[in-house]
């Protein structure tokens, strides 16, 4: 294990002492074990609930596609594990980050929005609201953020009318499709690949 982090709420300051714990994290495999015809698993869940590790080469596939729980593991304040390949791969983030971003962060957000009237879950409707301002954020600064904005808490606990948090959302959502900022087209594969390769040839 190279790198672990608790995300999601705890880590935006947003959690509740029913909140889960969500923990990510970025293992290595032995580079020999990629030779045998069953290779690693590219990701494993648990042992505790909430936690899911994924292998690097994995997490760089899922990075490079601006995954928005992948980059957000790499930002957490809140590190568990950290090793030296760890301190590396978070130093890698600008190489991940692009335009991608729109599509991803908008796609991990729309099915629980299109979930019909008032089935969605305050909860969930904040996580949704949140991502997308971290998702706006980012494309008009190319910086990605842990920071909450502490109106999300009214819309969990429901003091923020329902109508308004749910257009709240969706004009993120609009926002988000035509943000314009200094994100480039497209990440920086060549770096991503050049760091996973040495990783393997320092594995062996």
């Amino acid at each position: 294990m190279i790198l672990e982090a608790i995300i999601g709420s705890h880590a935006y300051g947003l959690a509740t002492p029913d909140s889960d714990v969500d923990r990510r994290g970025v293992f290595v495999a032995p580079t020999e074990a990629f030779w045998r015809l069953e290779k690693p698993p590219a990701s494993v869940e648990g042992p505790e609930p909430e936690r899911l590790s994924w292998e690097v080469e994995h997490f760089c596939k899922l990075g490079l596609k601006s995954n928005p729980t992948v980059l957000e593991t790499l930002v957490s304040p809140l590190v568990e594990i950290s090793t030296p390949l760890g301190e590396e791969l978070r130093d890698l983030l600008p190489a991940f980050l692009s335009r991608y971003a729109v599509r991803a962060f908008t796609r991990a957000t729309e099915m629980q929005l299109s979930r019909a009237g008032r089935n969605l879950k305050p909860k969930q409707l904040m996580h949704v609201v949140r991502l997308r301002l971290v998702g706006l954020h980012l494309l008009r600064t190319g910086r990605y953020e842990i920071t909450a904005d502490r109106a999300l808490l009214k819309i969990r606990d429901g003091s923020m009318p329902w109508d308004d948090a749910l257009a709240w959302a969706h004009r993120l959502g609009d926002e988000l499709a035509h943000a314009d900022g200094p994100l480039p087209e497209e990440p920086d594969r060549v770096r991503v690949e050049d760091w996973l390769v040495s990783v393997r040839r320092r594995s062996l």
